[in-house]
């Protein structure tokens, strides 16, 4: 299961001269390190939990039970139940707000593209199942078929960044999305079969309290969440009354919270509320301006933000504490390397999941003679089906259900080989990628992906203004203020990008940001002006260089500087001759979704992360990479 941020969330800033801007807080580098810390820390709840069940006293300790009593009504649960069923919530519905956010922002939102991953994810589902209850076959043990169902995704991922460095970084995405399904059907599949007897007044109950709170998030923001957080704990509660574990309630609530990106009114209104308080600074108007930037995001990605830190590094760790311990002894390593439920269990995920991944992806692509197709190579499908066998949260959670005494304990031991087995054959993947002939190898990790363009206005050579290669491989397309100082920042990196990169277009857009920058629009006019005279990039950089003298006499003395016509720049400037011209950038930035400056796209695709020269170079070379396998 999955709890990692997305690499596209995004966050407003304000910089020290009032620009509210889009800032990648969570960049997918970051993500990746937050992964490998997630699970270090998991690893590290592991051990501790073994060592603390083989010392003695672990088993007394999360079976205390622990609750409120008022007379003769008490609601008291083991304390390992409180951890499963009440911090797990918050895992699940960090899962839900991603699985949205993959739907609404992420590979899946365009819905022909469902079709692989709903495969993948349902055949990587039944496979190992099937295994297992073939290897079970007329036991007992067979009705824990569950614990082989779901990959712990935020696992496989901390996996594919510790051992898998060769991994493109469309791995990590292709994982993601393929086993968002998995993440879904497992919740279900826990609501529906493992389960205790249901009481149908309070399941009831909960679908009145999730129904409200669907209802609360159109009243007064403030009040609306306020709301829905008393309502999302009235749908947990009675959940945990209806004999349905309620963990089902964070995903639900999680699926529900749409996610997109912040609209240019909205960081309007953020822009106003931050110069109220830079002019009378108080309390209250700080109050005001830090909920005006919060409003700005979506109430998914503001969730998730603040959520997924808990979830990475506190609930899942204590999950793990709470439940992968078991005493180990030679008796029970020696049933365990003997018994249907460890060898099930081993089989489903170690060969079963690669097995589904791969195969299931190669027979769509077949069946669809190629319209249907993994977004990364075949080398990197394997990759990532054998990190797929990486199963442990789901899978803990549904052996403490369905299996007791020493078969729990059979159960945890294939849980831990399954996870070691298929880390190892995730490195060893990775690593025979240096066998690989260069000419191939580009191929095999990469494949030929169809990238979904977020630009939807594509550069048009004609109309755009346009410096460095005269026949591009890759187009980098820069929404910018003449005013942001943020784009001036920037432009040497611009510069030094294509210095290093001499196949790359750039192309500059007007995205004047008018409630901070006064001067923006009558900049980006002027450098139309100059345009029409030949001269828009001496009048570009000229007015980076100079944004704090932006004013009509300033912009006539550039003009004269840098050799053109000053009255026809001058009669240009008065009668707003560009003004179309330059509402046209605007228009298609708010069709792409650039509601700040600067915003870059790389081949159509949203550059999302840190815009340092390497980083912006990674991109370039993975969108030349995608366009050479094509």
């Amino acid at each position: 299961m999955t709890s990692e941020p997305s690499a596209v969330t995004a966050d407003a800033r304000v910089g020290a001269d009032g620009t509210v801007m889009m800032h990648p807080h969570r960049t997918f580098q970051g993500v990746l390190r937050a992964g490998a810390l997630a699970s270090i820390l998991l690893v590290a709840g592991v051990i501790a939990a073994l060592v603390w069940a083989n010392i003695g006293g672990y088993e007394e300790f999360w079976r205390q039970r622990v609750g409120i009593s008022v007379g003769s009504w008490s609601l008291t649960y083991e304390l390992r139940t409180w951890v499963n069923s009440g911090l797990m919530t918050l895992f699940f519905l960090a899962v839900g707000l991603e699985a949205r956010r993959e739907f609404d922002l992420g590979d899946l939102r365009e819905r022909k593209r469902l079709i692989l991953p709903i495969t993948v994810g349902l055949v990587g589902m039944a496979l190992p199942v099937a295994i297992f209850l073939v290897v079970n076959r007329g036991l007992a043990s067979a009705g824990a078929w569950g614990v082989t169902m779901s990959t712990d995704t935020a696992l496989a991922l901390g996996i594919l960044t510790l051992l898998a460095r060769r991994a493109p970084k469309r791995t990590r995405t292709f994982l993601l999305t393929a086993f968002v399904v998995d993440d879904v059907v497992a919740l279900i599949v826990i609501a529906a079969l493992y389960s205790g007897p249901i009481s149908l007044p309070a399941v009831m109950a909960a679908v009145v309290s999730f129904v409200l709170l669907l209802a609360a998030r159109r009243l007064n923001r403030t009040l609306g969440r306020n709301l829905a957080v008393v309502l999302g704990v009235l749908t947990w509660f009675f959940m945990l009354l209806s004999g349905i574990d309620p963990v089902v309630s964070g995903l639900a609530i999680g699926l529900s919270t749409s996610a997109y990106v912040p609209v240019r009114a909205d960081l309007e209104r953020a822009t106003d509320l931050f110069r109220d308080y830079r002019v009378s600074p108080s309390a209250e108007l700080a109050h005001s301006a830090a909920a005006g930037l919060a409003d700005s995001l979506s109430e998914n990605e503001r969730i998730l933000y603040r959520l997924s830190p808990w979830t990475s590094y506190v609930v899942v760790p204590i999950f793990a504490l709470a439940n992968a311990g078991v005493a180990i002894t030679p008796d029970l390593l020696g049933r365990a390397f003997t018994s249907p439920i460890t060898i099930g269990i081993v089989l489903g995920y170690v060969v079963g999941k690669p097995i589904s991944v791969v195969g299931s992806s190669w027979l769509l692509s077949r069946m669809t003679r190629g319209r249907i197709h993994p977004q990364v190579g075949w080398l990197s499908v394997l990759g990532s089906g054998t990190a797929a066998g990486v199963g442990f949260t789901v899978s803990l959670l549904i052996a403490g259900i369905a299996l007791t005494g020493p078969e729990l304990g059979e159960a945890k031991i294939g849980i831990f080989l399954s996870v070691i087995g298929s880390a190892a054959l995730t490195w060893l993947v990775f690593f025979c990628v240096r066998f690989i002939p260069a000419n191939r190898r580009t191929t095999a990790l990469n494949g030929r992906p169809d990238p979904t363009l977020d630009l939807l206005a594509p550069p048009d050579p004609e109309l755009d203004h346009v410096r460095g290669a005269a026949e591009p491989a890759v187009t980098v397309v820069e929404y910018g203020d003449f005013e942001c100082g943020f784009c001036k920042r920037g432009e040497p990196t611009v510069r030094e990008l294509m210095q290093r990169h001499p196949d790359v277009a750039v192309v500059w857009r007007h995205l004047p940001l008018t409630d901070v920058h006064p001067n923006a629009l009558r900049a980006a006019e002027a450098a139309e002006a100059a345009g029409a005279q030949g001269a828009f990039w001496p009048m570009h950089d000229m007015l980076l260089d100079h944004q704090d003298r932006l004013g009509v006499n300033d912009l006539e003395e550039y003009a004269r500087q840098i050799g053109i016509d000053v009255d026809r720049f001058r009669d240009d400037l008065q009668a707003h001759a560009f003004a179309d011209r330059v509402r046209a950038d605007i228009r298609s930035a708010d069709e792409s979704g650039a509601a700040g400056t600067p915003t870059y796209f790389i081949n159509g695709q949203r550059h999302e992360g840190d815009v340092d020269i390497d980083s912006l170079s990674k991109a370039i070379n993975g969108a030349r990479a995608a366009l050479r396998n094509g």
